[in-house]
């Protein structure tokens, strides 16, 4: 039996076809193949490398930011909701009477 660590694994995830056209594109330009650029930057995050640091740093500012718009946008709608004193059905009402007004919306 092998030891931990031994096996491989693959790591999947889905993006947009000219991201990836992209990314092979400069892979190749720079004579990198695909596994060893995901293999040396999932190693310089492990290990905090201190560039890739500062781009999760990045990344997680940007997340953060966008996190506080929508926990925003919620509580301004929760207030909406508090200051009409309406419930969900109201608002179904609301919205059923928009649509037949208003077929072309």
């Amino acid at each position: 039996m092998s030891e931990y660590g031994d096996s491989k694994k693959q790591i999947c995830f889905e993006s947009t076809a000219k991201l990836h056209a992209d990314l092979k594109i400069r892979l190749h330009y720079d004579e990198i193949k695909i596994k060893e650029f995901f293999n040396k930057i999932v190693k310089g995050y492990i290990n905090k490398n201190k560039n890739i640091i500062a781009f999760v740093e990045e990344i997680k500012d940007n997340s953060q930011i966008r996190s506080n718009k929508t926990r925003k946008a919620g509580e301004k709608e929760r207030d909406t909701i508090r200051q009409f004193a309406l419930d969900k059905s109201e608002i179904e009402n609301i919205f059923d009477i928009l649509e037949k007004e208003h077929i072309d919306l």
